[in-house]
C-alpha cells in the first residue's frame, strides 16, 4: 500500500507539472526557458495549423450536404476534379486562387471578391 501511495503522489506531481505547462523536469536553466518556450509555440501553431484544416473540411461538408460542393466562391464556376482530388477543402478554381494568390503579392485588392477562399 505504502508502494501505491508513492506512485500515485509521482503521478500527481507529473500531472501538474504537465498542466503548468513546464516541458522540463530538470532544473531551471535560461536554456530550459527558451526551450520550452518554443516548444509551446510550435505545439500551439500546429493546433491553430489543425483546426483551420478542420473548419475548411466542415464548411467542404456543409457545401457537400447543401449541392455547392466544387463549386468556385468567386466566379462561379466548376473546380476542376484533379483540384479537388488535390485540395477536397478548396473554395476557389486554379484562376480564382492563382488571381487571389496575386492580389495578396501585390496588395491590391481582387475585382469584384472579397479576398478569401482557398
Amino acid at each position: 500500500m505504502k508502494d501505491m501511495g508513492h506512485i500515485e503522489e509521482t503521478v500527481f506531481k507529473q500531472n501538474q507539472r504537465d498542466s503548468s505547462g513546464e516541458l522540463s523536469g530538470y532544473s531551471f536553466h535560461m536554456a530550459d526557458a527558451g526551450t520550452d518556450a518554443m516548444e509551446r509555440e510550435k505545439a500551439f501553431l500546429f493546433a491553430s495549423a489543425e483546426g483551420r484544416a478542420l473548419m475548411a473540411v466542415n464548411e467542404a461538408l456543409r457545401k457537400l450536404y447543401r449541392g455547392e460542393y466544387g463549386i468556385c466562391e468567386s466566379c462561379g464556376n466548376p473546380i476542376a476534379r484533379a483540384r479537388l482530388e488535390a485540395m477536397p477543402s478548396a473554395r476557389l478554381c486554379v484562376s480564382c486562387k492563382e488571381k487571389e494568390e496575386r492580389a495578396a503579392r501585390t496588395g491590391s485588392p481582387l475585382p469584384g471578391a472579397g479576398g478569401e477562399g482557398q
